[in-house]
């Protein structure tokens, strides 16, 4: 497959709060009945400017079908959907992390929202029967900020773009650690503790992660991965790096807005939150570090899935198709922040323009396996036939290799056979 495109991005804010979190996915008055409410279950919509609270009001206003956002916390998500389709009470429609073998078989066919909608390459799939599962609600991509006052004060220069020459991995490392040690921050850097992020500083450095093989008959990496591994490795060393985002779960948002790091890589998802709420210092979005490889880690944010069973069917799939239309999948996407997932949507974001369209760039810049290994998870997903993991192998087996109780080849090794194992 393609490596996938992308045009303009980017955020702003609008406050639209959603509905609490409900006891039950389901209730009385929606599930398993065409009467009340559309229930739409979802996380962290009140933290990316109530985008869906603001189109819920958009939609009753309309047609007076009343949707009812339930804003659960993102841990619990996952929990909850997978308890209500069990007891039969599930929501007519969700936002999920992924698409889940545990209710897969209870999800309605979206296939000609996806025809007329155009998710980008490789961000939706059909299964053997055709069917469409779920579709994008939005993409995200790995990216780095800096704290611009920190680097204007060391006098250190920065690329801001990638008409600039983007510099490698061992400059910025020297380039950020003369700004610690000239402003005396702690850190040069911190990076969040997920796989996600992880993955595109391998791919960096010439792995292409952990990834699935073209036929999914299983997991590999190449030669380069484990050298990247441990050039990472060794960049947690509470100098560089402070081992306990990594070892302890600190947060590395809070670190980055508090002043104690010269950059942080995150990803695009967080330039909302600085907007709002980084006052005390002036932020940046730059290019990630290239060597030799320039590539971002991109893919689905989250899925939309309308469910079975409710009663409730028809009018789920008439409001999700209401919102892929081009006019509201922007408004959503400019009220919350979003890359867009799908092809032709132009968007005017509010604020920080510049920012969002350096990801387009990192994205439309990234080699073609990136885009090729979203696809085959998702494929992967939606056959159903992959047994879903106990935690995140990538991440646990780095967090043991950091702590010194394995190797980085033994990390790698150990992530592979887990991943396999869920194949089997």
């Amino acid at each position: 497959m393609p490596v996938l495109n992308r045009r303009s991005l980017l955020v702003a804010g609008a406050a639209a709060a959603a509905v609490p979190a409900l006891a039950s996915c389901g209730s009385s008055s929606s599930s398993g009945s065409s009467d009340g409410p559309l229930q739409f279950i979802l996380s962290g919509d009140a933290n990316q400017g109530g985008g869906y609270a603001a189109m819920a009001k958009k939609y009753t206003k309309e047609t007076g079908v009343e949707i009812e956002i339930v804003d659960v916390p993102y841990d619990d998500l996952e929990t909850k959907v997978r308890n209500a389709s069990k007891a039969n009470d599930l929501p007519a429609i969700g936002r999920m992390p992924s698409v889940d073998p545990m209710w897969l078989d209870r999800t309605v066919d979206l296939a000609d929202i996806a025809a007329a909608a155009k998710p980008i390459e490789g961000m939706a799939a059909a299964d053997e029967n055709g069917k469409v599962p779920a579709l994008p609600s939005d993409l995200t991509a790995v990216g780095m900020f800096l704290n611009k006052d920190l680097w204007d004060e060391a006098g250190v220069e920065y690329p801001t773009s990638f008409d600039d020459n983007v510099w490698t991995w061992d400059e910025f490392l020297e380039a950020s650690s003369t700004v610690r040690d000239t402003t005396g921050v702690k850190f040069s850097l911190t990076m969040d503790r997920s796989a996600h992020r992880l993955s595109s500083f391998l791919y960096q450095h010439g792995s292409e992660g952990l990834a699935l093989t073209e036929d999914l008959s299983a997991y590999e990496a190449n030669e380069a991965t484990v050298g990247a591994l441990e050039k990472f490795i060794a960049m947690n060393d509470d100098k560089v790096m402070p081992r306990s985002v990594w070892l302890t779960e600190e947060d590395p948002n809070a670190m980055f807005k508090t002043g104690q790091v010269t950059a942080y890589y995150s990803g695009s998802w967080q330039i909302a939150d600085f907007i709002a709420n980084i006052a005390d210092f002036e932020w940046i979005s730059v290019p990630m570090p290239a060597q030799a490889e320039q590539a971002t880690n991109f893919g689905s944010a989250a899925y939309m899935v309308v469910f079975d069973g409710t009663g409730q069917e028809d009018k789920a799939v008439d409001f999700v198709t209401w919102l892929y239309t081009p006019e509201n999948y922007a408004e959503i996407s400019r009220i919350s922040g979003f890359l867009p997932a799908t092809e032709g949507v132009e968007v005017s974001y509010d604020d920080r323009q510049e920012d969002f369209d350096l990801y387009n760039a990192a994205i439309s810049g990234s080699p073609a396996f990136v885009g090729e290994s979203k696809a085959r998870d998702l494929t992967l997903q939606v056959a159903g036939t992959a047994a879903p993991l106990s935690g995140d192998p990538v991440r646990d087996e780095t967090v043991k290799a950091i702590a010194g109780d394995i190797t980085a080849d033994e990390a790698v090794k150990n992530a592979l056979e887990q991943l396999n194992e869920s194949l089997a």
